[in-house]
């Protein structure tokens, strides 16, 4: 029978075995030491105490780094209620933009730059049709979230973009979108794609690709891009009320998640994937050599953003643009409620006694690992 196994467990028992074959990076060393850590005693935490009933606990500190999926959940919902006060009250639509798999082996040798391609190429491609007056003549806002993995953890590099549905015009006039598609995803397609390589070529020849080495492999694959059809998918316009909620599914999201690791026997684990031709959900077997590798391949590098924001939603554009949105819209914005002093304190603290499930008080800091090392 498979033994039920997550993330951690199963890293603090095979990592060992998997260093002593495969070469890893100080990044990716990092990315699993965080990991492995995580709420452990290594981290360090607080002791807990229940006054009525005398029980104590340790609680352990959360690890916080992007990849881990014990973090990430509680992180999408932090994340998502900050985003409240920058929400719209229109349609919103979600697009899907692709990388060919052609590309693969450049994103990486050259992650960061061709990440940042992709961002900024995709905001340009919406951004023309938007600024078409035959469409909507008028400035866009949009979230953009990279994803690097497909269903089964292979390399499978997309941006989810969630895009209000109307422009800004110029003349301070909001240009709502008439179709539950934001724009003909064939034409957006073709615009990607032919931006996309001309950004690559510009790269080559400007020696900002200087890890891909064999004579010829650019302009061969510069052609074969042009070749073929690059995948851009709009999904049906949301409701206001869904946006939040929706984007949550997607903002935080790690390559895998502990419930899609269905058990680990005799050296293989149950991986639950979305077979996308024909929707369902299935059970494939992997390796734990796998399964680690893949993992690998979606450990991002250090400070390259996962989210950002553009036109109206950008950071330093929404204080001045949303009011003007807003009227012209005729609509109030919804509005932020404030937490009573009460609510902030349950939340600073928020730790129930196992026993009597009341709130329990910190007796005392535990430090992290490295600190008792020092100290001798």
């Amino acid at each position: 029978m498979a033994e039920a196994i997550d993330l951690q467990t199963l890293l603090k028992r095979h990592l060992p075995t998997y260093r002593q074959h495969h070469r890893l990076d100080l990044r990716r060393c990092q990315v699993l030491s965080h990991l492995m850590q995580c709420r452990t005693e290594a981290m360090g935490g607080v002791r807990l105490a229940c006054d009525p009933c005398q029980a104590h606990q340790n609680h352990y500190y959360a690890c916080r780094d992007r990849h881990c999926p014990h973090c990430q959940w509680q992180a999408s919902r932090q994340w998502a209620d900050k985003q409240l006060r920058a929400q719209l009250p229109v349609t919103y639509h979600h697009l899907v933009f692709t990388l060919p798999e052609t590309l693969n082996g450049w994103i990486e040798l050259h992650p960061q730059l061709i990440t940042t391609l992709l961002f900024q190429t995709t905001w340009e491609t919406l951004q023309a049709f938007a600024e078409d007056p035959k469409r909507l003549g008028g400035g866009l806002g949009m979230t953009a979230v990279l994803h690097t993995w497909g269903s089964t953890l292979t390399r499978h590099v997309h941006l989810h973009c969630l895009v209000p549905g109307g422009a800004l015009s110029p003349q301070g006039e909001w240009k709502p979108s008439k179709s539950d598609y934001l724009f003909p995803v064939r034409a957006l397609s073709r615009r990607f794609r032919g931006l996309m390589v001309s950004r690559l070529r510009a790269c080559a020849q400007g020696g900002e690709l200087t890890r891909i080495s064999r004579p010829g492999e650019i302009d061969l694959i510069l052609e074969r891009l042009m070749g073929q059809d690059w995948v851009v998918y709009s999904k049906p316009c949301l409701r206001t009320e869904h946006v939040i909620d929706y984007l949550a599914r997607y903002t935080h999201r790690t390559a895998v998640s502990n419930r899609r690791l269905l058990g680990l026997e005799h050296g293989q684990v149950g991986l639950r994937y979305k077979d996308y031709r024909d929707r369902r959900w299935k059970v494939m077997q992997l390796s734990v050599d796998v399964l680690i590798q893949r993992f690998l391949l979606h450990v991002l590098p250090k400070g390259l953003m996962r989210i950002r924001h553009y036109g109206f939603l950008a950071n330093a554009c929404r204080a001045k643009q949303f009011p003007r949105i807003l009227k012209a819209i005729a609509e109030a914005g919804p509005q932020a409620v404030a937490e009573s002093e009460t609510e902030k304190q349950v939340a600073r603290w928020c730790f129930a006694c196992p026993r009597c499930q009341r709130p329990m008080r910190v007796v005392a800091q535990l430090a992290p690992q490295w600190q008792r090392m020092e100290g001798g």
